[in-house]
């Protein structure tokens, strides 16, 4: 197994103080000034609150963002004018927006949109649990619906388990997020191996997945359509909002501790770990598996393809619209822009991935995966390193590229983040 730690400069990023529509595809350029990360820790526990303005500005401008491609709500708009004038003094983007939680029933068929539709992860089903030999009739599961915002996509489908307990007080909670074309339902073995060992285990379906999907083209078809209208952002960033409004909903609960919520998932559902922890400072321990990569790096080293096919028809789509006779780092760009924008540039790894710090971040990549090559991730974890180091918490960040793997989740990827977890999260 190989370990990589690295060190170099962090740019500063200015914020914008209006709405943002459509992000600037160029990323701020490096200066000798530096992300001053005036955290520091104590043990295990980090004390969040003397983070300085230019990872909170980074994080407004981002959360505008999300804000731009959201509904038409007079409150969310005074909100965005005011947080992006006073980004510290307003407080979380959802401050706002009422939590609305309506109970649900379990998914008897659960929709995944691949053929042949997937049965069973070893990876997973390896996942260390406690010996609990009636841990099925003792499991607790809920099943709930939050309303993250207008319409049908704002209704985010949640499933937890968590162990019956006689005085079980506030427990720690991880949020395991699930890869394309899959659902929570997928992630049920990590559920119940981490329900087992006290955690309250929480999975939802992101986007156009799950039960917010119809059929088996609904996400390919929701990323054709944000590249047509430019009106949502289903690639990555519309979950990154119900993140935040899912950690509003968790750090509530009576029976977690606001102050251990731990956030992991594989492939997209990494990436939706790493930019839901980039959103929102109450994911407290960040494990992205297979998930972090640099979208910039990828487009000037030539290094795009792999990810473009997890999901062409939208690159398709626009290398028509564009008039191109074969797919170019050109369409890409502009698909990015439009369905994500920053996300090649000024939110790609090498600036979001320092911010996560002082948090515990573990990075589980495979060392010859083609979506996430581990060449990409020089400059991102150079300037992660030197984030944490000025944090006096070195140790609390770690890549992990496991060799001869290529895009998939190991056995051994699911020991590491369920040990990272338990270091930083058991008392």
């Amino acid at each position: 197994m190989t370990i990589i730690t690295y060190m170099v400069r962090v740019p500063i990023i200015r914020t914008c103080a209006h709405p943002i529509t459509h992000f600037p595809t160029t990323p701020p350029k490096p200066t000798a000034d530096k992300y001053r990360f005036q955290t520091h820790c104590s043990g295990h526990r980090q004390d969040r609150k003397m983070e300085t303005v230019d990872a909170v500005e980074l994080r407004s401008q981002f959360l505008q963002v999300l804000r731009s491609r959201r509904s038409s709500d007079a409150k969310i708009a005074v909100f965005s004018r005011l947080n992006a004038a006073f980004p510290i003094l307003i407080g979380p983007i959802s401050a706002l927006l009422p939590l609305s939680v309506e109970p649900a029933k379990p998914v008897a068929e659960p929709l995944y949109q691949e053929i042949p539709r997937p049965r069973f992860s070893a990876a997973m089903e390896s996942c260390p649990r406690a010996n609990i030999t009636d841990l099925k009739d003792r499991l607790h599961e809920e099943n709930l619906y939050l309303t993250t915002e207008a319409g049908e996509q704002g209704r985010l489908p949640v499933l937890i388990l968590s162990l019956t307990e006689d005085n079980p007080g506030k427990r720690p909670a991880v949020v395991f997020l699930h890869s394309t074309n899959k659902c929570k339902e997928w992630l049920r073995p990590l559920l119940e191996a981490y329900a087992s060992r006290g955690y309250i285990a929480v999975a939802i379906d992101s986007r156009y997945h799950g039960e917010r999907a119809s059929s088996l083209t609904t996400y390919r078809d929701s990323l054709v359509s944000s590249w047509k209208k430019g009106d949502t952002m289903p690639f990555i960033f519309d979950t990154a909002w119900d993140l935040v409004k899912l950690a509003d909903y968790l750090t509530q609960r009576e029976d977690i501790d606001p102050d251990r919520i731990a956030i992991t998932g594989e492939s997209l559902g990494g990436m939706h770990a790493w930019f839901g922890a980039f959103a929102d400072t109450r994911y407290s321990v960040v494990v992205p598996i297979i998930g972090v990569q640099g979208f910039r790096w990828a487009i000037d080293n030539d290094k795009w393809q792999a990810r473009v096919d997890s999901i062409k028809a939208v690159f398709e789509e626009a290398r028509i619209d564009l008039g191109k006779s074969a797919i170019d780092k050109e369409v890409v760009e502009k698909v990015w822009d439009r369905i994500a924008p920053g996300l090649a540039s000024s939110f790609d790894s090498p600036y979001t991935i320092p911010i996560i710090s002082p948090r515990p971040l573990l990075i589980l990549n495979g060392a010859e995966d083609p979506r996430c090559p581990l060449a990409g991730l020089d400059t991102p974890m150079s300037r992660a390193s030197k984030a944490y180091k000025e944090a006096n918490c070195s140790d609390n960040l770690k890549l992990i590229a496991e060799p001869g793997i290529g895009h998939q989740v190991t056995s051994v990827m699911v020991k590491e983040a369920s040990d990272w977890i338990d270091r930083f999260l058991k008392k």
